[in-house]
């Protein structure tokens, strides 16, 4: 079974950062497509960052470009989230999630078929 578990969540200041960590398991995380999404109370859930099966292709929410960073780490087989100059924008529940579709990788919600159970981001 395919398994994803977020953790590196927690109550930061405005202008502080933090690192989430999306644990795969029974997969390898370089085959699939994986994304961070994001849901604040009241608030459709949002794609933030996203990456391609391989590495080669990101995909970054205009509101995060330039302060957010996705990779995906092979040897512990993690999804990672480097999150810099944290605003209260950024509260939300974080989502790892992970697919197969497509070609390419995608900021839609719709198109992952797995998902983590959230880490939660609070920016005071």
């Amino acid at each position: 079974d395919v398994q994803l578990v977020e953790s590196g969540g927690g109550s930061v200041q405005t202008g502080g950062s933090l690192r989430l960590s999306c644990a795969a398991s029974g997969y390898a995380v370089s085959n699939y497509h994986m994304g961070w999404f994001r849901q604040a109370p009241g608030k459709e859930r949002e794609g933030v960052a996203v990456i391609s099966r391989f590495g080669g292709m990101e995909y970054y929410a205009d509101s995060v470009k330039g302060r957010f960073t996705i990779s995906k780490n092979s040897a512990n087989n993690t999804l990672d989230l480097q999150m810099l100059s944290l605003n209260t924008d950024d509260t939300a529940m974080y989502y790892c999630a992970a697919t197969l579709r497509g070609p390419y990788c995608s900021s839609v919600e719709g198109r992952y078929t797995f998902w983590g159970q959230g880490t939660q981001v609070t920016v005071s």
